[in-house]
């Protein structure tokens, strides 16, 4: 169920209340009582539910794409990471499978990952893919699926300096053995996919977040 706005309800509130003091001292008129009862019935409807959320998010690696997407969990949504389903079937990326094969193993994953995003938009649950869309032909696509439930989908773009990228990447790479989200990258590697990277531009609507996750919870109404 749909928690009322709060501005409105608050409205509501002092409105009743006002009416409720004329109503006691005798002064309430007969469309007061009327503007009464309709306030009351309004205040106990139940509203609709809204639609469910989708966050996308375009970024490159580094750029806080994890961060964020543990922070939304914190708020209800489910997360779903293409990353960590790719660890789980086939091991570390350059270890245990060829750098070169990436795309190939990482195409059923995301069938996968789609078909259960579907599945959890359906059911009504708001979702955040922890994933990086770099194009928006890629991005169109995601956010058609979510569109296609009727869910909303919200697209992040997460902007980092390639010193700010690199900073994180290189740190994390120590633990690539045994963490799915620190996949191992040389500097050369993130330059390379920066030239790959395309940012959303003003015709694709999103939400910019350079580590201030309040922008983003404003964008979807959360605390």
């Amino acid at each position: 169920m749909m928690v009322m706005d709060d501005t409105l309800a608050n409205l509501l509130e002092e409105r009743l209340g006002s009416l409720l003091v004329a109503r006691r001292t005798g002064t309430i008129t007969a469309e007061g009582e009327a503007e009464m009862a309709a306030i009351s019935q309004t205040m106990t409807r139940p509203m609709p539910p809204r639609p469910p959320f989708c966050v996308l998010m375009a970024g490159l690696p580094g750029s806080g794409k994890t961060t964020l997407s543990r922070a939304l969990t914190d708020r209800g949504f489910v997360r779903l990471c293409p990353d960590e389903e790719m660890y789980r079937r086939h091991g570390v990326y350059g270890v245990d499978f060829p750098r070169g094969t990436f795309p190939t193993l990482e195409r059923p994953v995301l069938d996968d990952v789609a078909d259960e995003l579907r599945g959890q938009l359906k059911a009504g649950h708001d979702v955040v893919v922890d994933h990086g869309f770099w194009t928006p032909e890629d991005r169109a696509r995601w956010r058609a699926i979510a569109t296609d439930v009727g869910a909303v989908p919200v697209l992040v773009y997460l902007v980092a300096s390639h010193d700010e990228l690199w900073a994180r990447i290189s740190k994390r790479n120590q633990f690539h053995a045994d963490d799915p989200n620190s996949i191992y990258f040389s500097e050369s590697d993130l330059r390379r996919y920066r030239t790959r990277f395309e940012p959303p531009e003003a015709s694709e609507s999103h939400v910019t977040y350079e580590g201030d996750l309040a922008m983003v919870f404003l964008a979807l109404g959360i605390s």
